[in-house]
């Protein structure tokens, strides 16, 4: 199994010399027109189009190329939906949805927009509530954009904060914070990921968790984008295309772009407004958002336990309460269907509530609930698309081609740097950062090996070093992610802010490039001649702070 990895690059690598260059035009073709169009469903459609065709081209007849190129395309979707990850993520994209629209109708997010309005009475406080709320929904990237955005959406409306700022808040607290944490949905994966990687080398009794603690600090990206927000939004300053949003939204009052539509990616709607007369409680969002939350979390414990088998399932059942334990158990837990079950039990308490205190029938209750799944079928329909495409990329090989053109012949101190733009360019292209790791890091940890033995590295340096460029691989995937208008947890911040998606992209990237080229000159570049994280990140933090202090722009004076 330890091989896996190495095998399907390979075959990837065979399709990357037949078609070259070529491998290329599916993404561009998407991201491209998504900038053009502004349309995302138009331009990932064309973009997987574009891909099918170049593996059914055939020189006989163009108009059979043409159809053998739409049933594969076809196929490729159908292939997405079947897959059980992916119908689970779209079944609790859809299932969350319902219980938002559930809870709006009883005046639970009102009541707590009301409750931190009271509080929050600057941008700024409204940024910062925002900003925090992240932090509490560390488990799953996907749960935290779909709860925060909707909850804060009415508070930073009221206090005129952009949509596309609360978009980029949310975006930048979603996949940076669940990254980070030592218990998500993530850390499995990427536990599997780096044992499979240092057995390619042979070091097959590693401690893949101890790793993974070790590369926290040379996150440079993760961190300091969570810095970065928390800056901007105490300084009240930004730059770039963000700076012209928020001075529309300040000084208009137009929240949203007014040249482009955002009606897709909007929520709201007479159908899910409060009802009148009702007097709204918090609790009524609390209740089944807490729910959700510990359901997920015990969801989380039982289901990977259930998945565990041998040695590591006699150990939970020794000691089944200790932090190892959970963490084995969170790390092989299924995190698409915990969290649609979650969500759908939250639901149906939501319902139990609403019914009790008699703000609706029970047929009005799931009319309601119905209305909230339609709302999100947009998004399930661009994820769709966003995979299909993916699956297209790694038919042709793309990400082996990049790769070949990429990391010949690396000096050791810029390999860490190569790493980080090489996965943030994949993770670019494909929309994924999860398949972006997938792909690198079984190539980064015996890379970074062979050049460190090269070069010379002591053991310790040489741990350090391939510590160093694991940090890069997890990094560099999530800063592509942020740049990209076909990444699924774009789309989804884009959709529970209710902001237009190419609006949130546009805005975000001046920012996104903006720390990732922070993270390169005050972190990775410099750390790989040897330079202490230690003394790194205050520095980065430093220059977050000063760039925005003397080149960033004030848009109120609240």
């Amino acid at each position: 199994m330890a091989f896996l990895p190495l095998m399907l690059f390979a075959e990837a690598k065979d399709n990357s010399i037949t078609y070259g260059a070529l491998t290329l035009l599916p993404p561009l073709v998407a991201i491209v027109l998504a900038f053009l169009t502004r349309n995302v469903i138009f331009s990932l459609f064309m973009g997987i189009f574009t891909g099918t065709f170049i593996v059914n081209v055939s020189g006989a007849n163009i108009f059979t190329s043409f159809f053998n190129a739409f049933v594969d395309m076809s196929t490729k979707m159908v292939g997405s939906l079947a897959d059980s990850w992916n119908a689970g993520i779209i079944l609790q994209v859809l299932t969350i949805g319902g219980m938002i629209a559930v809870i709006t109708k009883m005046g639970g997010p009102r009541a707590i927009a009301e409750n931190l309005a009271k509080r929050a009475k600057t941008p700024a406080s409204a940024q910062l509530y925002t900003w925090i709320m992240g932090f509490f929904i560390f488990f799953d990237d996907y749960a935290n954009s779909l709860v925060v955005g909707p909850i804060m959406k009415p508070v930073t409306d009221k206090l005129k904060v952009s949509r596309e700022k609360l978009a980029f808040i949310v975006d930048s607290t979603a996949a940076p914070i669940a990254g980070l944490a030592l218990i998500s949905t993530w850390v499995g994966y990427e536990l599997s990921l780096i044992k499979d990687a240092y057995a390619v080398i042979g070091q097959t009794e590693i401690n893949a968790f101890a790793i993974f603690v070790e590369t926290l600090p040379f996150r440079f990206y993760n961190i300091l984008m969570l810095a970065f927000v928390f800056f901007s939004a105490i300084t009240l300053r930004e730059f770039g295309p963000m700076h012209k949003a928020a001075v529309r939204a300040h000084k208009k009052g137009q929240l949203s772009n007014p040249k482009t539509d955002s009606s897709l990616m909007n929520q709201e709607n007479s159908f899910m407004l409060p009802k009148e007369g009702v007097t709204y409680s918090i609790y009524n969002a609390i209740i089944p958002i807490f729910i959700l939350i510990i359901v997920a979390i015990i969801g989380f414990y039982i289901n990977g336990v259930s998945n565990l088998e041998g040695k590591v399932l006699e150990a939970i059942n020794s000691n089944p309460y200790s932090f190892t334990s959970i963490r084995e158990a969170f790390g092989a837990a299924d995190a698409s269907i915990v969290i649609f079950e979650a969500a759908l039990f939250s639901s149906v308490i939501a319902i139990g509530m609403g019914l009790k205190q008699k703000i609706f029938d029970l047929h009005e209750a799931i009319e309601t609930w119905v209305f909230g799944v339609k709302a999100l079928v947009i998004t399930a329909v661009i994820l769709i698309l966003a995979w299909s495409l993916s699956s297209v990329m790694k038919e042709l090989g793309t990400a082996a081609y990049l790769v070949s053109i990429l990391s010949d012949s690396t000096p050791q101190f810029i390999l860490p740097s190569v790493i980080f733009v090489l996965c943030s360019i994949i993770s670019f292209s494909t929309g994924t950062s999860y398949g972006t790791m997938g792909i690198l890091m079984p190539l980064t940890i015996p890379l970074a090996s062979a050049i460190g033995i090269h070069t010379g590295l002591e053991s310790v340096d040489l741990h350090n070093y391939i510590i160093l460029n694991i940090g890069a691989v997890l990094t560099g995937a999530i800063f592509g992610d942020h740049c990209s208008p076909i990444s699924d947890t774009s789309i989804l911040s884009s959709m529970a802010t209710s902001c237009n998606h190419m609006d949130h992209i546009s805005t975000q990237l001046f920012y996104a490039l903006f720390i990732g080229f922070i993270s390169i000159v005050c972190g990775y570049l410099p750390a790989a001649f040897g330079v202490s994280v230690y003394i790194l990140l205050p520095i980065g933090l430093f220059v977050i702070f000063l760039t925005l202090r003397f080149y960033g722009k004030k848009y109120t004076e609240a």
